[in-house]
């Protein structure tokens, strides 16, 4: 696309961070944590959610380009690291598609009134899949309008959800209890398997960073949509909170239906007004999923190119969108779909959303020893943002995300007893991690083979 046909303003940037990193559908797993749940967001706001923006803003200006994330692992690191970090930042998407896919089904029996058989429920997951994937092979600028109108659903949502859990706190009375000492953080088991929702719900700045060739001063607007887009959401994070908890007892959420079930309690029965909120609600994961898709398939696409992933991802368009990536995107939906009735997990939703949301994280936990090897290595490349701060600063910037994310994930999949809640919940998503950390080693290193045998093939010649 030519300068002069630029059409994603800053507008559109700050309103695409608050579609890519405004999780709706993860406040009520979030909000399970209970009511210290208001103590871990306000922690990690600070210790992790403020680096992690900042330090997106660096390397999203100081190397622009399609390739966002692996790019700046690779350059740190090569290009075998770049490939298993364009592998587990690929691979939850799919994973990610799949489980919204079978809340978009548990939602729209909800607002109908109907109980779908398998058949129908497989039926209508597969119509979400692959209206996801036709629109997210459509280039930014002309998918812009469908983002924008789901912020807007988002905010309507959230601060209906915060009106609605104030309303009935005053006149019902606060469904849990709000002393002093219950906002302090309550290190159970269940509590901190959770926090990995709260540090998923804050990723995504870099996607906006991908959208750079569509801007029309990237080096400016990338700094500013993040840091407008970072206020934005953090606002209405919390503001989900206080409405859920408010006005929501926490032993009557559910991870998979927990927001629209919140509105059905608060209400008191199915009216019109859950049934629009509903419909938002299916809008919000169709859109979500369509603005993933345009960092996701960017950076596997570019990976691709690089040939650390297999060829096929780099397949273009005439438009040169990514549309190998979005296929394989769809295929790997369409599998997990078919096959979940045959999982034996009850809440296949939640199955789903903890792998996707582990194999997310670990793509982040090469991101910041990145920032700071690129620190040191490449001194002299203009950086237009920089992050503030000496050496110390730095450090601390680098390394406590960093220990976070670890401290989440192991929380997410190692079982910490014997119990067998714990153990049928967690050993299902490790096992999970193991197998998607192997096949994408063993991607990653046939691809590899293969570039090292071309480069000699053409030596020879």
């Amino acid at each position: 696309m030519e300068n002069g046909k630029k059409k994603f303003r800053l507008f559109d940037a700050v309103l695409m961070s608050v579609v890519v990193i405004l999780v709706v559908e993860s406040a009520a797993p979030a909000a399970a944590i209970g009511t210290s749940q208001f103590f871990w967001w306000i922690f990690l706001l600070v210790m992790f959610f403020l680096p992690y923006g900042l330090i997106s803003s660096e390397l999203g200006t100081t190397y622009a380009g399609d390739g966002g994330l692996y790019d700046w692992v690779k350059k740190a690191f090569g290009p075998r690291w770049g490939g298993r970090l364009a592998w587990l930042y690929w691979i939850n998407y799919p994973i990610w598609m799949a489980s919204l896919a079978v809340l978009f089904a548990q939602v729209a029996g909800t607002i109908l009134k109907l109980k779908f058989n398998t058949l129908t429920s497989i039926i209508i997951q597969l119509v979400f899949v692959w209206f996801v994937v036709i629109v997210g092979n459509k280039p930014a600028s002309e998918s812009k309008w469908i983002m924008n109108l789901a912020a807007f659903a988002k905010i309507f949502t959230i601060l209906s959800l915060a009106i609605l859990g104030i309303y009935v706190a005053m006149t019902r009375g606060v469904a849990n209890d709000l002393s002093p000492h219950n906002f302090l953080p309550q290190m159970n088991i269940s509590s901190l398997s959770n926090l990995s929702i709260i540090i998923f719900n804050f990723l995504g700045f870099e996607v906006v960073a991908t959208m750079a060739d569509d801007m029309d001063d990237p080096k400016k607007q990338i700094p500013k949509a993040i840091i407008y887009g970072g206020i934005l959401i953090a606002f209405f994070y919390l503001l989900s909170a206080f409405g859920m908890s408010a006005a929501v007892p926490t032993d009557k959420l559910s991870a998979s239906s927990g927001l629209l079930d919140s509105f059905i309690l608060m209400i008191g029965n199915m009216n019109w007004f859950v049934v629009i909120i509903g419909i938002l609600f299916l809008y919000i994961l169709v859109s979500e999923m369509v603005s993933w898709a345009l960092g996701v398939n960017y950076v596997a696409d570019y990976a691709a190119k690089d040939h650390v992933l297999p060829n096929i991802f780099g397949k273009e368009d005439k438009n040169n969108m990514p549309i190998g990536t979005g296929y394989i995107n769809g295929i790997v939906a369409t599998i997990l779909v078919v096959s979940a009735p045959f999982i034996p997990n009850q809440d296949i939703f939640w199955a789903f959303f903890s792998l996707n949301v582990v194999a997310l994280l670990l793509s982040y936990t090469m991101m910041f020893p990145a920032f700071l090897k690129l620190r040191k290595t490449d001194p002299n490349q203009e950086r237009p943002f920089k992050v503030p701060g000496g050496k110390v600063m730095i450090q601390l910037m680098t390394w406590v995300p960093e220990i976070l994310l670890f401290i989440t994930i192991i929380f997410t999949i190692v079982p910490l007893n014997t119990g067998k809640s714990e153990m049928g919940t967690k050993i299902p998503i490790l096992i999970g991690v193991v197998i998607t950390l192997a096949v994408g080693e063993i991607f990653v290193r046939v691809a590899e083979h293969r570039e090292k045998s071309l480069k000699q093939k053409e030596n020879i010649k």
